[in-house]
């Protein structure tokens, strides 16, 4: 029975940390942008450019094709036949559509910008969004590209490359961030000039983490040739699994374009929304996802296997690891926005009004950090068997409750209803989700361990949120200003850390040593 915990450990300890690995230096960059270009015009132009090529991304790369491709391929390794004509079909029939999806976008480009920004209209943002925008969106053919190939390397449990790529992303970022700032620092267009940096270091970093995936995956043994697609009885199984896939990302694509107009009708709301995902995205990233990738493939590998207990031993293992892990962290975020946000935001042109309005955004959008986790822990079971029509019915009802909420409460609170339209349609997608896995048997039950320790690990989480709005109190003084308020802040979340172990020991709520055990050891199963 240790097997399923051996494998998903390792592999969430993999991903899991080159995962943080990037958050951290995602903070960095959002940090020098909130110096240089604060919640301005030219921030949140590029922010809006910057999010065509992602949202694009997720929709046909990460969102559909790896959701149909990633169970099809697994299933072809572990069966022993070649899964790499499959592949190599797969991947040319990826780049030659979006070969020709780039070039439309360049044209369409106006039309795009509107679509994600209506209230730039008759704004000096619109401009500059459209000009960032044709630069960046020629990383939705590269960032597609390596997406896939990433699939292949998790499928065949090699996650160290997939998991690293998006470092050199933030890593390139940070440096176009700087040589910008420097470049236009008696300019009288600074922040256009740190703009286009920014804009122009999104496609170099396409390329990088493109070739560090290619070579990876040679390496692995997986050789890529491109060749002309043909459409052969795997591609069109592939098609067939994949376009319910792609409506699904469509569906949650479109929750965040909602999310994105309600925001442009608000001066310096995409970037405080930006800003917020940011750190509600670290513990999302580096928990959800990390297991999302390393779930899919092991489920589709022991479902083909027959081997349903391993499967819901390994689900349920995934699910505790990621609740006892995110928990907390929604509660803290909940607890002390503020202090986060000021100490690693407010300076240069990112003030006081900015701090407040962002801290907002977070301590709502870690009210749904739980549901994005449980999100990517359940999307597996129905991916792994093939099943993508019902995550995408779900979807459609997240979206109408996102969309209803969002613009029509953007009337009475502002901004902030999209937040708050994000997190409510969150929670009710987790819940269609896991009432939906249900149908699957056994498989998709939680194990009685599971079912003990939750109650448990919620009510840890609760009093450690006490300790940690007790001593935000305290430590208000020095959080406020100056170089100490750093420390100050590393302090304040110590002792939140330290309350919560202390609370989960004595509510018998988790044991480190079965968590550290599961991620440090590695092995065959």
């Amino acid at each position: 029975m240790a097997a399923p915990q051996i494998r998903l450990g390792f592999g969430f300890l993999t991903v899991g940390g080159w995962t943080l690995v990037s958050r951290v230096l995602g903070f960095l960059r959002d940090i020098l942008i909130a110096r240089y270009l604060g919640a301005g015009g030219v921030a949140e132009a590029f922010l809006v450019a910057f999010s065509l090529p992602n949202m694009f991304r997720r929709f046909f790369a990460e969102g559909a094709m790896n959701t149909a491709f990633v169970p099809i391929f697994s299933k072809k390794l572990e069966g022993g036949g070649d899964a790499m004509p499959f592949a190599r079909n797969a991947l040319s029939m990826l780049a030659v559509f979006l070969i020709g999806f780039t070039l439309l976008a360049q044209i369409a480009m106006p039309w795009l910008v509107l679509a994600m920004a209506s209230g730039f209209a008759d704004d000096p943002r619109f401009g500059i969004a459209v000009e960032f925008g044709r630069i960046c969106f020629a990383y939705i053919l590269l960032i597609s590209l390596a997406a896939l190939i990433s699939g292949m390397l998790n499928a065949a449990g090699r996650f160290a490359a997939a998991a690293a790529a998006p470092v050199l992303l933030n890593v390139i970022l940070v440096s176009a961030l700087i040589f910008g700032a420097q470049s236009a620092t008696d300019s009288p267009e600074a922040a256009r000039m740190i703009g286009l940096a920014l804009s122009w270091g999104v496609p170099v970093a396409g390329v990088a983490q493109l070739v560090l995936v290619w070579g990876a995956a040679a390496r692995a043994g997986l050789v890529i040739r491109p060749t002309w697609p043909k459409f052969t009885p795997d591609l069109r199984r592939l098609a067939v699994v994949a376009g319910p896939a792609m409506l699904a990302g469509g569906v949650v694509q479109v929750n965040l374009l909602v999310g994105r107009q309600v925001a442009s009708f608000f001066d310096g709301a995409i970037a405080w929304l930006s800003y917020a995902d940011r750190l509600y995205q670290l513990p999302l990233g580096v928990v959800g996802i990390a297991i999302g990738i390393v779930l899919l493939p092991d489920l589709s590998r022991r479902l083909r296997a027959g081997d349903d207990a391993g499967g819901r031993q390994a689900l349920s293992r995934a699910a505790e690891i990621g609740m006892t892990l995110t928990i907390p962290a929604a509660v803290a975020l909940m607890v002390i926005p503020v202090p986060l946000v000021s100490v690693l935001f407010e300076r240069g042109a990112f003030e006081g009004q900015d701090t407040i309005a962002t801290a907002w955004a977070v301590a709502i959008y870690g009210a749904g950090l739980p549901a994005f986790v449980l999100q990517k822990i359940w999307q597996p079971v129905f991916y792994a068997r093939e099943d993508t029509k019902r995550p995408f019915h779900y979807a459609l009802v997240a979206m109408v409750i996102n969309a209803a909420l969002a613009i029509g409460l953007a009337f009475f609170i502002g901004y902030i209803a999209a937040a708050l339209a994000t997190t409510i349609s969150a929670w009710v997608m987790a819940y269609q989700l896991r009432r939906g896995a249900k149908t699957y048997g056994d498989v998709a039950a939680y194990d009685a361990r599971y079912l003990a320790r939750i109650p448990r690990i919620a009510g840890a989480a609760i009093a450690m949120g006490a300790v940690l709005y007790g001593a935000g109190l305290i430590l208000a003084p020095v959080l406020e200003g100056g170089g100490v308020r750093y420390l100050a802040l590393a302090g304040l979340i110590a002792v939140g850390a330290g309350a919560y172990a202390l609370f989960g020991r004595l509510f018998g709520a988790f044991s480190f040593g079965e968590i550290l055990g599961a991620l440090r050891r590695k092995g065959a199963a």
